[in-house]
């Protein structure tokens, strides 16, 4: 990874971590989630974790669930890959934070090269960075700050670092996300779209844009399986969860999309980028 146009691919092993049973109630998940459906949940987050391994061909890596941290399975939030680094993020909510030492051992481990926040000024959610393979964007949102911004800038000096103020409850990612190397896709949201309008002001690079019916079908993970021969695909909210916007994805021809659910983990504010790390190289092993 690491040239234009093939930054978003070529992946080769992904990262989940188990559903606890203390997510099943609001008050376990701590900020006042309603109560959730474990044995759904769990199921949900199975058949992820099984079309990431069986379906994308994927090196699946599954930490187990702690009770002690409700909101583990969120671990897309813990971290900042591209390449062979791993930015190891620092939450808004201090509940959360302990949430990336398991994440950060398991990279170590894996053989990328681990780099922290050590500045306790800046916040930082992982699901507010989008990577396009050819820049970053972080949205400034509830979770994360300037300074934890200027943070990711640093870690990936190569490329082009800009800041998108997000004006809605959600993540950047959970308003817009990339539906193929070329093709931003975003919700109708007022919010999704004055993002998606920041973004073109801020880019040097030509992006093709799609806007869907539903903020949250944008949160969806396009990967490039490091198969020869294996087309890409976009990992993605099924009908069940989100019929509207089915139709318009299928206007993204170049992938093949791959359905999926977190209906009920999305009352525990999941989005599906948040559910796993994705890791675009070979690792040492």
């Amino acid at each position: 990874m690491g040239t234009p146009g093939e930054g978003l691919g070529r992946c080769s092993h992904a990262l989940i971590r188990g559903v606890p049973e203390s997510l099943a109630s609001g008050e376990g998940a701590g900020a006042g989630f309603p109560a959730l459906d474990l044995a759904k949940a769990q199921r949900e987050h199975g058949v992820l974790g099984g079309k990431l391994r069986q379906r994308l061909g994927l090196q699946l890596l599954e930490l187990p669930p702690e009770e002690s941290l409700p909101l583990g399975p969120l671990l897309g939030d813990t971290a900042v890959i591209q390449g062979d680094t791993a930015l190891i993020t620092r939450p808004w909510s201090p509940s959360r934070r302990p949430e990336v030492d398991g994440v950060r051992k398991a990279l170590q481990d894996l053989g990328l090269r681990i780099v922290e926040m050590g500045d306790e000024n800046a916040t930082l959610d992982g699901t507010d960075v989008l990577f396009t393979g050819r820049e970053f964007f972080v949205g400034l949102s509830k979770w994360t700050n300037h300074r934890g911004a200027e943070i990711v800038a640093d870690t990936f000096r190569d490329f082009a670092v800009s800041t998108v103020p997000v004006s809605s409850s959600s993540h950047l990612r959970g308003l817009c996300g990339m539906g193929g190397p070329r093709t931003v896709v975003a919700g109708s949201s007022e919010a999704a779209q004055k993002a998606v309008r920041a973004m073109a002001v801020l880019t040097d690079h030509p992006y093709a844009s799609l806007t869907l019916p539903d903020d949250a079908a944008a949160d969806c993970l396009f990967l490039r399986p490091g198969l020869p021969g294996v087309p890409p695909f976009l990992l993605h909210r099924g009908g069940g969860d989100l019929p509207n916007s089915q139709e318009a994805l299928q206007k993204l021809s170049d992938v093949t999309l791959v359905p999926v659910s977190c209906s009920e983990l999305e009352k525990a504010g999941a989005g599906l980028s948040s559910l796993c790390l994705v890791l675009s190289t070979r690792p040492h092993s």
